[in-house]
């Protein structure tokens, strides 16, 4: 498979097997310029940010991927399978479905449940049941236990639609599902047809339950617990 891409600049050997994956490619611009050291950017096209660079001497890329699972889907497969990108670790934002979940705590999403159509590709015989890999997770959670961050691990709903009428989110919390995002199915599922590993982790940013949320300033800016975690997997 010949690169460039139609979407990512970059050559066979610029990105790292362990790659970010934030939405927002401001953020991806964010832990570049304050996490990583021998910093190169590798793509621009469509303002859709990349770089690489180093993190206690481990190669490691960061990654925009835009809002929403075709979205991500397009770019997951296209490190994946253009570029060998074994490890994906979603680094996004969330809402709160249930009560015990707080603005600022991280989640990582055990699973990913959703209401898209995405899987139907995969012709399936049945409901396929997108999950992280265990050990990207296991080692997630021995490091926030380590740094005493406060964190979930359980189901997220990767939704489709931002701005639904019909109110779906009444329901996933009786399932169990403790955040809703846009992203986190797609990536589990690409990850899994082509035998590679993939986590998503979320910091709360706003919460369905009380109503109450952060600024796009901070979603891009302060979220590092998340970020730092993310990056000891590289």
């Amino acid at each position: 498979m010949s690169t460039p891409t139609p979407h990512i600049g970059a050559k066979k050997g610029d990105i790292a097997e362990t790659i970010l994956l934030p939405g927002d490619p401001l953020r991806a611009k964010f832990i570049a310029e304050n996490f990583l050291t021998d910093v190169v950017q590798y793509n621009s096209v469509r303002n859709m940010l990349g770089f690489t660079g180093k993190y206690k001497g481990k190669e490691v890329s960061v990654q925009g991927t835009g809002m929403g699972m075709p979205s991500m889907g397009l770019y997951s497969y296209e490190l994946i399978h253009f570029y060998g990108c074994k490890n994906l670790i979603r680094v996004g934002s969330a809402g709160a479905l249930v009560k015990d979940v707080s603005i600022g705590e991280i989640v990582f999403a055990l699973g990913a449940s959703t209401e898209s159509s995405y899987v139907s590709q995969f012709e399936l015989p049945g409901t396929y049941a997108p999950i992280a890999s265990y050990d990207l997770l296991e080692r997630s959670v021995d490091f926030a236990k380590s740094k005493n961050i406060k964190y979930h691990v359980g189901n997220v709903l990767s939704a489709d639609v931002f701005y639904n009428v019909s109110a779906p989110h009444t329901k996933w919390p009786k399932m169990g599902v403790l955040a809703v995002e846009m992203e986190a199915a797609a990536l589990y599922m690409n990850a899994a047809f082509a035998s590679v590993n993939a986590l998503c982790m979320l910091t709360i940013s706003d919460s369905l339950v009380t109503g109450e949320s952060t600024t796009a300033d901070a979603r891009e800016k302060t979220f590092t617990d998340m970020m730092e975690i993310a990056l000891s997997l590289a």
